[in-house]
């Protein structure tokens, strides 16, 4: 039995985005993995097809595949928050980390609205009303994440318009 969605979604938020992020914020210096062009399709597609449902269902039922799964999200998240949070390549200057992360949210906003809004359970263990507290619990958390993010790079915008001294 897989338990409630809106724990599983918890599960996967923590792996695969607040986790990530945390680790990324203990990192200094340029890495190699602050590839902004690559880390957002990457970890988009990685939320996404694991959603899908016959794949979701399937991981539920094979271990392997499962692990896969939250490997997949703590992955591209690592590649996604290093992207954002990492110094990186010169032309992805802070001003351009805003709509950056504008379209990064609107990856588990629309999946969110999809739980939310559904009149059917996409997956074979859920009910709707547990597939819809998921879909809260997902708007909830990337909302607060982005917005704190948002708030962060503001500060840095206006810190680095700043006239030097």
């Amino acid at each position: 039995m897989a338990g409630r969605f809106w724990l599983h979604m918890l599960q996967h938020l923590l792996l695969g985005d607040l986790g990530p992020l945390l680790i990324v914020l203990g990192l200094t210096g340029p890495r190699r993995l602050s590839q902004p062009l690559l880390a957002l399709p990457l970890w988009a597609a990685s939320l996404v097809v694991w959603h899908l449902s016959p794949l979701y269902d399937t991981a539920l039922d094979h271990v392997w595949l499962h692990q896969l799964e939250h490997l997949s999200f703590f992955s591209t998240g690592l590649l996604l928050w290093a992207a954002l949070i990492l110094p990186g390549p010169p032309w992805f200057t802070t001003v351009r980390k805003l709509p950056y992360v504008l379209v990064l949210w609107l990856v588990p906003l629309s999946l969110s609205q999809v739980f939310l809004w559904s009149g059917r359970s996409y997956y074979s263990r859920y009910a709707v009303s547990d597939q819809r507290a998921g879909g809260g619990v997902m708007l909830i958390e990337s909302s607060f994440v982005m917005l704190g993010v948002v708030v962060w790079l503001l500060f840095r915008v206006l810190s680095e318009s700043e006239p030097r001294r």
